[in-house]
């Protein structure tokens, strides 16, 4: 691999978290270099691992845990087991950076918390993520996604007046939250360890996390004391800015909310009258109506042609198979085939990062459970006869 692309080369991270937000943050991190190894249980595997559909018939495991845990190795250890003790203080000799994703309390329980784990390795990194924080009145509460956006007061003004708030595609509080913020914080922590020779400890709330990108209608509220409503804000359907229908049941996206893309935009659908509408309150609703109508009136491929050359923040709705072999991400390397642990070739949704004009297109799938444990523990000084008794055991998979 190209160290041009491996920016984080030399950080060892030991990942004890499952299912997508930890999961997701160390994939970002696995591929930007960092050697990642994920600590699963063997009696409670990760349900991603579960996920249809499954590939690689030859060593069969979820598409969805192949992409999100590729990159990284598998140590299949019961934490419970008093041998798993002596196996994480051996793996601190070399891993400084712990992520992970249990309820508050249960790490230290189990022996493995911040304080047992700084007390051998004085320079840890250790982040936790949790649903509501390590502190305040609902940190032992159980939560997903869905109730994270619902307590931050974005699922409020998100989604339409007819039918109230709406679910995301994607999972916005624990990728948008949990993982990306977390990736941010243990880098920041690994830069002032740089600086001051100190590790510490990383409190992710995903709660938090959502209600931090309130920023832009939260930053109004706390001004002025209003709550932002549902289509009643600028990016929100409370303008012109919003999906249309189109005359074969597809969406166009429009944008234009800058004067010299609005005056596109309206050119584009011939109605170049409407710009005076744009400013006047009273005039968004009856404005989105009309729009509607003329956007209602062609098929999707024809505003495709129409707004092509029209710099008009303006552009179609498309389904992932069409995401995906557009000249746009295909140019941008999106899309690569990574190698599973029989080599075979799986398709995976690239890195975003590019990094001196370069992108990481080099990935091993994730794989099995414990596919790494009998050469890790090897590694770290065990014989053959060692790890044969701990296998018997159910120490290790």
């Amino acid at each position: 691999m190209n160290k041009s692309i491996t920016p984080l080369q030399g950080l060892r991270i030991l990942d004890f978290t499952t299912l997508l937000p930890g999961p997701y943050a160390t994939m970002l991190l696995a591929d930007m270099g960092a050697e990642v190894l994920r600590i699963e249980s063997p009696n409670r595997p990760d349900m991603l691992r579960g996920l249809p559909p499954m590939i690689d018939s030859e060593d069969p495991v979820s598409a969805a845990h192949a992409t999100i845990n590729r990159n990284k190795k598998s140590l299949a250890l019961d934490l419970k087991s008093h041998e798993a003790k002596k196996i994480i203080e051996k793996l601190l000799s070399e891993y400084d950076i712990v992520i992970e994703q249990f309820r508050p309390g249960v790490m230290d329980k189990l022996g493995f918390g911040y304080e047992d784990l700084s007390d051998i390795r004085t320079d840890i990194i250790y982040c936790s993520i949790t649903g509501y924080g390590q502190d305040g009145p609902l940190k032992m509460r159980a939560g997903h996604d869905i109730n994270y956006l619902a307590l931050s007061g974005l699922a409020s003004y998100s989604g339409r007046q007819s039918s109230g708030p709406n679910l995301s595609g994607m999972q916005v509080a624990d990728i948008a939250g949990g993982s990306h913020h977390a990736a941010m914080a243990i880098l920041a922590a690994v830069y002032h360890r740089q600086q001051t020779g100190s590790g510490g400890y990383i409190d992710i709330s995903m709660t938090d996390c959502a209600y931090a990108l309130n920023a832009i209608c939260g930053a109004s509220a706390l001004a002025n004391g209003g709550d932002p409503k549902v289509e009643m804000e600028l990016l929100n359907g409370g303008s012109y800015y919003d999906y249309y229908r189109t005359a074969d049941d597809r969406y166009l996206s429009v944008g234009s909310l800058e004067p010299q893309f609005a005056e596109a935009f309206f050119q584009g659908i011939g109605h170049p009258d409407w710009m005076v509408r744009v400013l006047e309150s009273d005039q968004q609703e009856s404005l989105k109506q009309d729009i509607s109508e003329v956007i209602q009136q062609r098929k999707l491929s024809e505003w495709i042609n129409i707004f092509s050359d029209l710099d008009a923040c303006v552009e179609p709705v498309l389904n992932f198979s069409e995401a995906t072999e557009s000249k746009l991400f295909k140019e941008r390397q999106m899309v690569v085939n990574a190698k599973t642990k029989s080599d075979s070739p799986l398709l995976q949704i690239n890195t975003p990062f590019k990094f001196n004009g370069k992108k990481n297109i080099q990935h091993q799938a994730g794989s099995k459970l414990g596919a790494d444990s009998r050469s890790l523990l090897s590694s770290l000084g065990f014989n053959t006869e060692d790890i044969d008794r701990l296998i018997a055991q159910k120490v290790i998979v």
